[in-house]
């Protein structure tokens, strides 16, 4: 027998899937749950089984981007090639290139960050606090290998994290250009670097 709430999961993803391609067709602000009802194959008395509102389904969209953008993180901080300083250094690339590949492939998907960002505080200051933890992880490697010297790794990644946020906000990715971004994170960390190292 089948488990319900695989069923009720999956679908959820379908509703998802529909919503995500909806807003970044036409934007969050003209979008409807009856669109969305519609793209996933439903009625919207039945859409509404699985989410309260628009703005629920706009806030799990987020959330999966969130998701990826931070596995994507892990993935390239848990390089075993790479030393702390270049696990620094692949963070804030990461974090900045996963934003500007997601502003060039799903442009109205700014819409939905910016109501998140101005509705859901909760998930943002989660977003935040899961980068903390993964800057901990690199400035606790750092300290195993002898490059960093540092006391506290949560409160020092509270304040690298509040160092490079330029990078890891898609609403600033308009100010400059790629180069100009790159070379910016380069200078950034490499300062970051040189105080880490003199703690």
């Amino acid at each position: 027998m089948a488990n319900p709430d695989i069923d009720i999961e999956q679908i959820r993803q379908l509703i998802l899937d529909a919503a995500q391609n909806r807003f970044i067709t036409y934007g969050y602000g003209k979008t409807t749950m009856v669109e969305i009802a519609q793209d996933s194959s439903m009625s919207a008395a039945n859409l509404y089984r699985y989410f309260e509102n628009k703005q629920d389904i706009a806030a799990a969209c987020v959330e999966r981007c969130m998701a990826t953008s931070s596995q994507r993180i892990r993935d390239a901080i848990r390089n075993p090639r790479l030393s702390a300083a270049q696990k620094l250094h692949a963070f804030v690339l990461e974090a900045y290139r996963y934003n500007l590949e997601m502003n060039k492939n799903q442009p109205k998907i700014s819409e939905l960050v910016e109501y998140v960002c101005q509705e859901r505080h909760a998930m943002i200051y989660e977003k935040i606090e899961a980068r903390i933890a993964l800057l901990a992880e690199i400035l606790s490697y750092g300290n195993q290998t002898g490059e960093f010297n540092v006391d506290d790794v949560v409160a020092t990644g509270r304040h690298v994290y509040a160092s490079i946020t330029l990078f890891d906000v898609p609403v600033f990715l308009h100010l400059f250009d790629a180069e100009e971004f790159e070379s910016l994170i380069r200078g950034v960390v490499d300062l970051l670097l040189a105080g880490l190292r003199k703690r």
